[in-house]
């Protein structure tokens, strides 16, 4: 057996040693375990670097100082990592489930996907990130020379698929491979929850920033953020608003990852989760917040969707990239020869609009950009 160090897990951890293993086999690697080397194939892989120019919310002409969705993964990455390490899950499958998550995502957040869906429901089909992030680390990355795609183990690919939904057998048949009749292991069922810890705060952040959202509103609609604002108050009042918005915004995330690990451990505890199977066989999924914080995080949910997703100055912006697209779109369509030849040869043996879209999912920002004003030139 090759050595590998394994901290203490818990019962519930999933441990490699367990895993299902890689779809084309391989070697063991000395001092590395299966874990360890799916996470750094992921950050070597291109879909990961081209994260670093896919939108979070804003396009870059907003600032350099705002979310890509490289460094939104590296925060869930965190947050996740430190849930796991409380929880002695294991944290090499949860970093290198947490850098994956977003691999699939379309250019420009997510009017890109909401704009790829529409089209490709106009054909019968469907675009969804988690299961082109599947073909992405299955097919696109060319890597290799023995396999295509990035031979990951089952578990972080079960994870790509089901880290944040279920999917039902019966409509997806093409997925019976990954249990989906079961709950995914904790490491992936944390994916989803410390994900949206991440992304509402730094929305909350990168909002205040561009001055679309005033720390008044934000405080007579965010009932926590307006409470810990308070204590901050009373024991920083000389510093400047900014700094204070800051301390707020650490414990915002703070109270949010503490109240993860302890409702996720009551619930283990409570159901008497021992064991991966246990885990997998949960009437439900086992981690997320308590009730009590999921309220709270409901009204700074709604309060970001009202307030800072639909204001006039992203919406705006929203409609011309998403006209953009269409129109890429429906050219690839009239002309697949103008493809490139990997995608091109592909539409012999899949409809042209799959084909299509997979091409623009894998697009950054800035390439749709080149490509729209290359093709039609304005």
């Amino acid at each position: 057996m090759h050595h590998v160090r394994q901290p203490e897990l818990a019962g519930y951890a999933m441990r490699t040693a367990e895993s299902f293993g890689r779809r084309h086999p391989e070697p063991h690697h000395p001092y590395r375990d299966d874990y360890e080397r799916d996470r750094d194939r992921i950050v070597h892989s291109r879909a990961f670097r081209r994260l670093e120019n896919k939108t979070q919310v804003f396009t870059t002409r907003y600032s350099d100082h705002f979310r890509t969705r490289l460094t939104h993964t590296l925060e869930v990455a965190q947050i996740s990592r430190t849930v796991a390490r409380a929880l002695d899950l294991n944290e090499d499958l949860v970093e290198a489930l947490a850098l994956v998550h977003d691999v699939g995502h379309p250019p420009f957040g997510h009017a890109g996907e909401e704009a790829l869906d529409r089209l490709m429901r106009q054909h019968g089909s469907r675009f969804d990130h988690n299961l082109h992030a599947l073909r992405i680390v299955e097919c696109f990355e060319q890597k290799y020379s023995a396999f295509p795609g990035l031979n990951l183990t089952f578990e972080v690919r079960e994870g790509v698929v089901k880290h944040s939904r279920d999917y039902d057998p019966e409509t997806f048949p093409e997925l019976r491979e990954y249990l989906l009749e079961m709950r995914p292991p904790l490491e992936a069922q944390l994916i989803d929850p410390a994900d949206e810890i991440a992304y509402n705060c730094a929305d909350l952040d990168d909002a205040y920033e561009a001055r679309l959202l005033p720390l008044n509103l934000i405080r007579d609609h965010v009932p926590l953020f307006d409470r810990l604002y308070r204590s901050v108050e009373k024991r920083c009042a000389s510093s400047p608003e900014k700094l204070r918005f800051n301390e707020t915004l650490r414990r915002l995330v703070d109270a949010l990852v503490t109240d993860l690990i302890q409702a996720t451990r009551a619930r283990l505890n409570k159901r008497g989760i021992r064991s991966v199977t246990q885990v997998r066989s949960a009437a439900s999924r086992l981690t997320g917040l308590s009730p009590r914080m999921v309220r709270e995080n409901r009204l700074l949910k709604e309060f970001l969707q009202t307030h800072f997703y639909a204001h006039p100055k992203l919406r705006t912006e929203r409609r011309g990239i998403v006209r953009r697209l269409e129109r890429i779109f429906r050219h690839y369509l009239d002309h697949p020869r103008e493809l490139p030849p990997f995608y091109f040869a592909q539409t012999q043996t899949q409809p042209a609009e799959r084909i299509a879209c997979d091409y623009i999912a894998g697009m950054t920002d800035n390439y749709l950009q080149t490509q729209y004003e290359r093709i039609f030139g304005d």
